[in-house]
């Protein structure tokens, strides 16, 4: 009896893990290229899954927080989209570098202008934000993905501190404390003043950290599929030992 409940225990971690790790996987998501510090600059990129086995992910529409709207948001190009750019009134007053700003991006949408992202791919979308908000710890920027079939899925329901992962979750940029030292968000400012590359290129040095994430749930997923499944075969070993015991 304690063989097959370890075996069971065994099959239970395996398959929590695996649906743990299983949504970093599914959802569309946002990264920075490095780090998103609060009153600086940053590339940030969304990351779109494609979740159908029958159709291509052929749009992406992602909304600029009306509550902190940013005063610079510059798409990157992508091979095989377009990008389109809507802008509005901010709904308060903002202001860049001592200039009054009369209109900010409020959605950025890239369309296929070939298959798209097919099943089995997934594709990042960069934009270059700023400057962050100093009194907020996190941005939420709702999306919506469209499919070659016409299905829509809204990624639109905000995470709440406490409760489980809604279904179809925004994504949600963390914002990390400003840093002063020349080298991050007092830089990345400097950068956008002058015109220099310099904000891209801090960004570019740890381009990979938005990947490791991934990465790290992948083996997530692999170990527990491992300990299910040794768990598993142990139970059944040791079941037919017994069975055997017994008929002797």
């Amino acid at each position: 009896m304690k063989v097959s409940r370890i075996a069971a225990a065994g099959s239970a971690a395996g398959i929590a893990v695996l649906a743990l790790s299983a949504p970093a996987f599914a959802h569309v998501t946002v990264q920075p290229e490095g780090k998103a510090a609060k009153g600086g600059y940053a590339v940030v990129d969304f990351k779109v899954p494609n979740e159908r086995d029958n159709a291509s992910t052929t749009k992406l529409e992602v909304t600029i927080p009306a509550d902190h709207p940013l005063a610079s948001v510059m798409p990157q190009p992508v091979p095989g989209w377009k990008a389109e750019v809507t802008k509005a009134k901010p709904a308060k007053p903002l202001e860049s570098h001592g200039e009054q700003i009369t209109e900010v991006v409020t959605k950025v949408t890239w369309t296929a202008e070939g298959k798209g992202i097919e099943p089995g791919y997934f594709q990042k979308f960069p934009l270059s934000v700023g400057a962050l908000p100093e009194d907020a710890d996190e941005l939420v920027f709702k999306a919506i993905q469209t499919y070659s079939n016409k299905e829509v899925v809204r990624w639109i329901e905000v995470p709440q501190d406490g409760q489980e992962e809604p279904d179809n979750p925004a994504p949600v940029l963390e914002l990390t404390a400003a840093e002063d030292d020349g080298h991050g968000a007092a830089g990345a400012k400097a950068g956008a003043e002058d015109g220099s590359t310099a904000q891209p290129a801090a960004a570019d040095a740890s381009a990979d950290s938005g990947d490791s994430s991934d990465t790290t749930a992948r083996v997530l997923g692999i170990a527990g599929i491992v300990v299910g499944a040794a768990g598993v075969a142990y139970g059944v070993l040791a079941g037919r030992r017994r069975d055997t015991g017994a008929s002797a």
